[in-house]
């Protein structure tokens, strides 16, 4: 059974045709690169697939047809998505907290939160960052805890979009290590031949509307 399905997949903005009739599925556990040229509609195909721009077609997530507002609403709690730029996404006074908002809209115990949290902060090697103020970090430090901040609350798919922007040679390596170690289901939209060499991955092409795998 795939986890995700896109078929007949459009999306038109002001007119403008930005996705057409693309197809799509992704499996459990496996992992994709989307990559192609800036302007190509890769954030949009992100966004469309959250329910946060309208989409044609239709969408399906372990085979329930994703429709209404509530359907959406549970498809992110099983999709993490990583924006693209980190200040979108975090917003928390510390790490720490930053770490505990998601599993505490989640209904977790404290205990729990406070073990996980522990495990993610040695999970990607950011545990002297805990304490500290979300602005003393740098852009890599960011990119590192919001990529943490979604796996946290242990998502079936994760969906990141241009990780590797802004990362030193160190938080590079963290983010390859979890991509090669992690059990999920993972989209990486990048542009970023670098990183797209570095993993064996499946690799879709998004270009003039259209998305083929290559």
């Amino acid at each position: 059974m795939s986890l995700l399905v896109l078929k007949n997949f459009s999306v038109t903005l002001k007119n403008k045709p930005i996705l057409n009739n693309i197809n799509f599925s992704l499996e459990p556990g496996e992992k994709v690169f989307i990559t192609g040229p800036n302007g190509a509609g890769k954030t949009t195909l992100v966004e469309a697939i959250l329910g946060f721009i309208p989409f044609e077609g239709e969408l399906f997530f372990k085979n329930k047809l994703i429709k209404t507002k509530k359907d959406f609403q549970e498809l992110r709690k099983n999709i993490g998505y990583v924006f693209q730029h980190p200040d979108d996404q975090l917003f928390s006074p510390t790490v720490e907290e930053e770490l505990a908002f998601g599993p505490l809209n989640l209904g977790w115990n404290r205990e729990k939160i406070r073990k996980k949290i522990e495990e993610i902060l040695k999970y990607f090697r950011i545990e002297h960052l805990k304490t500290k103020n979300i602005y003393e970090l740098s852009g890599g430090e960011k990119r590192i805890v919001s990529i943490a901040c979604v796996v946290i609350m242990e998502p079936e798919v994760i969906i990141m979009d241009e990780p590797s922007n802004g990362l030193d040679e160190v938080n590079f390596k963290i983010l390859i290590d979890f991509l090669k170690t992690s059990k999920k289901s993972i989209i990486v939209v990048t542009h970023d031949k670098e990183l797209i060499n570095e993993l064996p991955w499946k690799v879709y092409l998004l270009k003039n509307c259209k998305l083929k795998a290559l």
